[in-house]
């Protein structure tokens, strides 16, 4: 009978460990009650938003799932620049560009490298831009979108 308690207690001491790393999953979501929210559901592709060559994109990030993100991301060029930018601590947060804000999109989008939640500026090369319309924060160690920028 002991040798069932053992996985149990294993199990246990990893939820917990992904709980007090603020990197668990939520399960909680929030709304936006912005009323120019557009009708496309979370998480589904959205029509890319592409600028004319030498034009820039930005978006202001908004937490998701329950956690924080705020600053802006502006894409230009190759250069995606974060100014003014915090979120939630995490062991494992990447930025990611997107069609959505769900774990497929972020599946199928590309990413580009590992953020830091307490850097206000910093700045990220990007290959190939074109058809994408979100910058997402990701903690890649639990599976979690911390948060996304739209950008236009």
């Amino acid at each position: 009978m002991s040798r069932y308690l053992l996985p149990k207690a294993v199990a246990g001491v990893v939820l917990i460990a992904g709980v007090l790393t603020g990197c668990a999953p939520s399960i909680t979501t929030t709304q936006s009650s912005d009323s120019t929210s557009s009708s496309t559901p979370a998480g589904a592709a959205a029509p890319s938003t592409l600028a004319p060559a030498g034009a820039s994109l930005a978006g202001t990030f908004e937490g998701l799932n329950g956690k924080k993100v705020s600053g802006t991301a502006t894409l230009e060029g190759a250069t995606l620049d974060l100014s003014g930018f915090a979120s939630d601590e995490g062991p494992d947060l990447h930025l990611y560009l997107t069609n959505g804000t769900d774990e497929k999109a972020v599946s199928a989008g590309v990413e580009l490298g590992a953020v830091a939640y307490d850097s206000a500026k910093q700045t990220f090369t990007v290959d190939d831009a074109a058809g994408y319309s979100y910058v997402v924060v990701h903690c890649d160690k639990a599976k979690a979108v911390f948060g996304a920028a739209k950008l236009s």
